[in-house]
């Protein structure tokens, strides 16, 4: 299970890498305007740049490979990270070299000719097939490019692909670890889940149970209140025998809705549903809505939106008290100005606790940018899938086939 096991494993920090070459698998997954090249977020490569420096302050050489988009084993021009390395370098203050392919010659002889304290970028890893298919050939090819590996990308890590899971089986000399964004989610992930303080509140929204599934029964052994909001909220109400009207509902799904009200009861976690709603006809903001009561049947055949201002209220009043929160999910159609009001709200309200804060996810960092309260935040993570896996108990491949710190192997 996904827990403390995950923090003793060796880190950068465990490892020497000055005058070495260090391949730093990273997550530069980031959004790129296909006809300018223009770089639509940054954040992920902001996120990798504690690592990259801690390397380059001790004399390494930075070998840094990443995916981006889904290329399908062959070469893209519009998913060349070419463009990230311009970004890296203006963020960096330095050159950073552009290897056009990411094994082979051409990737051997710009890292050849890289000195220490230089920064090189590797090709799109997915341009090659193995590299999904996680074929040991290319991990091992992959490994022959230097002499230390760190996993910093722990948005990738629950996919056991050739870069985060196969290479570390090529290393030496145990000479792999996690990078500081890698130990940082592990950390602040793991200690929710192992020992957090109390009390524990979750939240969790986004369109549909089944995506969450895992993570909610997971939680409900952890946390001490679950407050549910966006469409996967009405699974929850239609189990109960609340009216719904067009919402979205997965209705193979209403029994395992029913299944985890339950499981809470039994635990006695307070299980938190919208009390009030914002219903429509239309999700883009352009018809008539208004605000009722989330057993209210003249929601007809309209569908709810957003959480409404009373359920804003009494989930503001649970966070007020929380000493440790975790957040996924918008609470309603969060990309339509006019419904998010909910999401934006519960944003600030977790920047209010007094405690210890992590927020994952697109919409809900979104939130909280737009609320104006990152830095108010303990953790934002950057897992996405890979948080929600570790949250919903499961082992990240990518995170397993890192060695544990030295004093922790026996």
């Amino acid at each position: 299970m996904a827990g403390a096991a995950h923090l003793r494993k060796q880190t950068i920090a465990d490892l020497d890498v000055a005058g070495r070459r260090v391949l730093v698998r990273v997550d530069f997954n980031v959004p790129i305007a296909a006809h300018n090249g223009t770089i639509g977020d940054d954040t992920r490569i902001r996120a990798a740049l504690p690592t990259i420096r801690h390397a380059l302050e001790r004399g390494a050489t930075v070998i840094l490979a990443s995916h981006l988009g889904r290329p399908n084993g062959r070469r893209v021009e519009s998913l060349s990270l070419r463009p990230v390395a311009a970004r890296l370098a203006e963020l960096l203050d330095r050159p950073v070299t552009f290897a056009a392919d990411t094994i082979g010659p051409s990737a051997l002889a710009v890292i050849g000719a890289a000195q220490s304290g230089d920064v090189v970028l590797l090709e799109n890893l997915r341009f090659h097939p193995g590299e999904e298919a996680n074929d040991p050939e290319f991990a091992r090819a992959l490994a022959a490019l230097a002499d230390v590996y760190v996993n910093d990308a722990f948005g990738a890590a629950h996919r056991a692909h050739a870069s985060t899971e196969g290479i570390v089986h090529h290393v030496k000399h145990h000479a792999s670890g996690a990078g500081l964004l890698m130990a940082a989610e592990l950390d602040y992930l793991g200690r929710a889940l192992d020992d957090p303080a109390r009390p524990f509140v979750a939240i969790v929204g986004g369109a549909k149970v089944s995506g969450k599934l895992e993570v909610i029964r997971n939680l409900l052994e952890h946390v001490d209140a679950l407050l549910v909001g966006g469409a996967m909220a009405y699974t929850f109400l239609k189990a109960r025998g609340q009216p719904v009207g067009r919402s979205l509902v997965e209705d193979d799904l209403l029994g395992a809705a029913r299944d985890l009200l339950a499981r809470a009861r039994a635990r006695n976690v307070s299980f938190e549903l919208p009390a009030d709603h914002i219903v429509t006809t239309n999700l883009d903001g352009t018809a008539d809505y208004e605000t009722l009561a989330a057993d209210d049947p003249a929601i007809a055949d309209r569908r709810g939106v957003d959480i409404g201002p009373e359920t804003v209220r009494r989930y503001a009043g649970i966070l007020a008290g929380a000493k440790t929160v975790v957040w996924n999910g918008p609470m309603g159609v969060f990309e339509t100005d006019a419904f998010a009001e909910g999401t934006t709200a519960v944003a600030r309200a977790i920047a209010a606790v007094d405690g210890t804060t992590i927020v994952g996810g697109g919409d809900s960092v979104a939130a909280v940018a737009k609320a104006g309260v990152t830095d108010r935040i303990s953790h934002i993570s950057t897992g996405g899938g890979a948080a929600l896996e570790f949250l919903g108990g499961r082992t990240l491949p990518g995170v397993a086939a890192l060695p544990d710190r030295p004093d922790d192997r026996g």
